[in-house]
């Protein structure tokens, strides 16, 4: 407990220094930001000073009971559905639309401590600002804090908001096992949810005006330029090909080299040479081998199987279909080559998102406004749960800054002054959504 708080007071410390008071106004504040950060800090701390909040957790839990109090203190009503996703509200003049600004809460194994719980921060802090300076929105407006974006408990993710969107298919949702064996029916009793809760979470997303989601970048690219703040042009939909090269096992002394079928031979090859393709169809695709098993995995053992998963990416789903298809080129011609079978299954397939060019104008010149300097627009390699409703709702994301592009990380960092100008760029982009009708977003 000592070490926890120990921990919590660096960490705030380190947010404040040198923080450029200038940026507090129009009701934003970057100590309340900073403080918040470090009390959800708290939550689910790991001996190496990273953040462990697995969805459905008591972790999960009590950092949303953290900022629900946060909420209560902005003058927000609170209520949450049936998938446990939770929503602040501050009722605008029109009640018939609402516009939505949030992110989640809960995180990768010692993950780090501003992916996430920023976008949730960030949109409470625009909330509170519009109740300290007596700003009264057009429109409703929703804090929201999805569950499970990261999908590190069931091996998916994005969980909350595709309930929300009515994307969740139940018959197989309630076939999800979790880490310790346990199925998602009894995932959701322990946290005093039910299946009927969930699958009854659907919202009538037509009375949504719009989407916008602060998020660290989980890149260089903004560091690069010396910006705080980027404008996101597209989310990358992934595509996972599981695939297993089946060769010939064999004592690894008495196999002479020449007729060998060794599966972890053809893999290498095969690991080594994605990395060319994606740049033959696009600027923006990307393509990586992070998950590999050997069979049986002998020091003195010929392998007899290896099964790797690829995980192929791009904004544009033209693009990611071409990628694919090189990559399964690329498989036939290793198996003709070595002589073994390869078996491919793919396991996921993501459509990739585009953000609307209106939404990405509103944020652009709002970023402008907010840093003084030239937008820059980039694209989302990761998944977010803007894009489950990008496909329903106009959506637009801010990039906040990351230091050297860490995430998922107990070294993910990003500075309060980043962070703060974001916000301010998220509020002004806010205020301009709430003047607007749907129709002008698209």
């Amino acid at each position: 407990m000592q070490a926890t708080a120990s921990f919590s007071k660096l960490f705030l410390s380190r947010l404040m220094h040198q923080y450029p008071t200038t940026l507090d106004r129009d009701g934003v504040s970057g100590k309340r930001v900073a403080t918040r950060l470090a009390e959800l800090s708290k939550i689910g701390l790991t001996d190496e000073d990273g953040s462990y909040r697995m969805s459905f957790s008591d972790e999960e839990r009590a950092a949303k009971e953290l900022v629900k109090v946060w909420m209560k203190e902005a003058g927000l009503s609170i209520y949450e559905d049936g998938a446990g996703n939770v929503f602040g509200s501050l009722q605008g003049k029109d009640q018939e639309q609402s516009i939505l600004s949030g992110s989640h809460l809960d995180s990768v194994p010692n993950g780090g401590h501003f992916d996430g719980p920023l976008g949730v921060l960030a949109a409470l802090e625009v909330a509170q600002a519009w109740q300290e300076t007596g700003y009264i929105p057009q429109t409703n407006f929703e804090v929201v804090i999805f569950t499970d974006e990261e999908g590190a408990r069931f091996n998916g993710g994005l969980t909350g908001s595709r309930a929300m969107a009515g994307e969740i298919d139940m018959a197989t949702q309630v076939k999800l096992v979790d880490y310790q064996g346990k199925p998602f029916e009894q995932v959701l009793k322990e946290h005093s949810l039910t299946l009927k809760g969930f699958s009854g979470s659907k919202r009538s997303l037509d009375k949504v005006k719009a989407y916008v989601e602060v998020h660290i970048e989980q890149g260089k690219q903004l560091e690069e330029r010396n910006l705080s703040t980027g404008v996101v042009t597209g989310i990358a939909g992934p595509s996972w090909l599981t695939i297993t090269f089946k060769g010939k096992a064999g004592h690894a002394g008495n196999t002479p080299m020449i007729g060998r079928k060794d599966p972890l031979v053809a893999a290498g090859e095969f690991t080594f040479r994605l990395k060319d393709i994606p740049g033959q169809v696009s600027s923006s695709g990307v393509a990586t081998v992070g998950k590999l098993e050997v069979s049986p995995n002998g020091v003195n053992v010929i392998p007899g199987e290896v099964k790797l998963t690829a995980d192929l990416r791009d904004i544009d789903e033209q693009w990611k279909q071409q990628i694919v298809e090189q990559v399964k080129y690329l498989i036939k011609e290793i198996e003709d080559k070595h002589g073994i079978e390869v078996d491919v299954q793919e396991t996921l397939n993501v459509t990739p998102v585009k953000l609307p060019g209106k939404m990405q104008e509103i944020v652009a010149e709002a970023t402008e406004q907010a840093t003084g300097k030239k937008a820059f627009h980039l694209p989302s390699g990761a998944g977010h749960d803007a894009m489950v409703l990008g496909r329903h709702v106009p959506t637009a994301m801010l990039f906040t800054n990351s230091k050297d592009g860490v995430s998922h990380n107990p070294k993910e960092w990003s500075s309060l002054e980043h962070c703060v100008e974001t916000i301010h760029a998220l509020k002004k982009t806010l205020e301009s959504i709430d003047q607007k009708d749907r129709s002008e977003l698209i």
